[in-house]
């Protein structure tokens, strides 16, 4: 593999994990919270959960990031491959999911339930819009669509916790 095709699949790579882990912290953090604060918990209590889902999901992402792309990376090479750029992919989706996922929760740290379960949700959306954006940026795309087709995808999956927290809390 020539040197410029290799340099642009590690990029790659690095982008993509950095894309994922960004977008479902934001999306799996805004909507267990606001999953479990439309059932009425304590402000304390979404704040414990959503602390625990940002480091078990970011230690969990990274591993599978880890495990993921040096499989692919062994299946291309069709032989075993150095764990160093697996190693940064899975640093990359660490850190990309640990810090976005304070980007939701930050204003049940600051706010009353009621009040946080919004701005979270707006916070969100707008973090997404944004992450589409950047993404386009980098690939030469549409930056408007992009933004709002990650906002809307996201925001549908954060609707999803919404639901399940108002069944569940009706059983």
């Amino acid at each position: 593999m020539d040197n410029f095709k290799q340099t642009t699949e590690i990029s790659a790579s690095y982008l993509r994990n950095f894309v994922f882990g960004v977008e479902d912290s934001l999306v799996s953090t805004a909507g267990l919270l606001s999953g479990i604060a439309i059932t009425g918990m304590p402000r304390n209590s979404i704040f414990v959960a959503g602390i625990v889902l940002i480091f078990v999901e970011a230690f969990s992402m990274a591993v599978g990031s880890f495990l993921s792309e040096r499989s692919a990376a062994e299946y291309i090479e069709k032989k075993e491959v150095s764990a160093s750029d697996s190693v940064l992919d899975g640093i990359i989706m660490f850190f990309s999911y640990f810090i976005s996922g304070f980007i939701p929760l930050f204003p049940y740290i600051i706010m009353n339930t009621e009040n946080a379960f919004w701005f979270s949700i707006v916070l969100s959306l707008i973090a997404l819009f944004l992450l589409g954006v950047v993404g386009a940026k980098i690939s030469g795309r549409n930056i408007f669509k992009s933004g709002f087709r990650m906002a809307i995808i996201g925001g549908i999956a954060i609707g999803v916790g919404i639901t399940v927290g108002r069944m569940v809390n009706n059983l």
